[in-house]
């Protein structure tokens, strides 16, 4: 499994690839020295089919991999995404049963897809802080989602091609604002407040996984299981929701498309399990790792 990470070491953020146990990582500089790998967008964007395989041999040969984990700083491996993140809601059947319980008003006729857009200035990395806007909304919530990072720009994209213009995948925490998410009967300022959008630790290139994905996605929230999944229930999978997203529109290189979350959420119990200061989120796909966020 190749794992693309983003991290902090000796005053410098650099991209690299773990090893298989993941205890060193390679410095993509150190491979690709004629390329601008400078940033995780410049590497979707520039690293081709050739390189990719280059990386996947890398892997056999443990003396490339010069820097132990121990010693670096985890970062989110897109600190700025270049659009709004595109996200898909109620994307669980199990969850739309609980939207419907929990929000007044809330309708959904129809079998189509609902999607919505995300502002994030700055996407948290695992093991940071989510700074609760406590002071605006007092119901903070957690939603684990896979992440699907576009890695060609396209548009009126086939679900059959969709594989192609997907680089990898990532565990995102699309933390909400129920209260301002109601009273604003859409979702926008509700999901994006700042520090409310934490993605990590890595992102997984789609080559280690089959497609569609069927991955386990789970969240605890102070030890306690609260969502445990699978996106084999989407209503809607990947190949869809890209396809769709793309039709009319231009997916760019670097978008982040988040998927939906399962059940489970604070706002499906009663009464609500708010996040409060001091809790500590997990967030895991196992195949990819855990996102881990507290809250001050």
């Amino acid at each position: 499994m190749m794992k693309f990470v983003r991290y902090f070491q000796d005053d410098t953020v650099n991209i690299g690839i773990f090893n298989k146990a993941e205890t060193s990582v390679l410095n993509l500089k150190d491979i690709f020295a004629q390329k601008d790998c400078s940033t995780m967008q410049k590497v979707i964007e520039n690293l081709t089919d050739e390189d990719i395989q280059r990386l996947q041999q890398s892997l056999q040969d443990e003396s490339l991999f010069k820097t132990a984990t121990k010693d670096i700083k985890i970062l989110a491996p897109i600190e700025r995404p270049i659009h709004d993140i595109l996200c898909v809601g109620v994307n669980y059947s199990a969850h739309l049963e609980e939207t419907k319980d929990r929000v007044a008003n809330f309708k959904k006729d129809t079998n189509d897809a609902v999607y919505f857009g995300k502002r994030a200035i700055k996407i948290l990395g695992t093991n940071e802080a989510v700074q609760g806007q406590f002071d605006i909304d007092s119901a903070l919530d957690y939603e684990v989602e896979l992440a699907v990072i576009i890695g060609k720009t396209g548009k009126n994209i086939k679900i059959e091609d969709v594989e192609d213009y997907i680089f990898g995948y990532s565990v995102f925490n699309d933390f909400s604002s129920r209260r301002l998410q109601k009273k604003h009967m859409q979702w926008f300022r509700g999901k994006s407040l700042d520090t409310y959008s934490a993605m990590g630790p890595v992102i997984l290139h789609k080559s280690a996984l089959p497609f569609p994905l069927k991955v386990d996605v789970k969240c605890t929230v102070n030890g306690e299981l609260r969502q445990n999944s699978n996106t084999s229930l989407f209503l809607h999978d990947v190949p869809y929701i890209v396809s769709e997203l793309s039709q009319g529109m231009t997916l760019e290189a670097g978008d982040i498309i988040a998927t939906g979350t399962p059940s489970g959420v604070g706002m499906g119990y009663r009464p609500g399990k708010w996040l409060k200061k001091g809790d500590c989120v997990i967030c895991e796909i196992p195949q990819i790792g855990k996102l881990i966020n507290t809250i001050e």
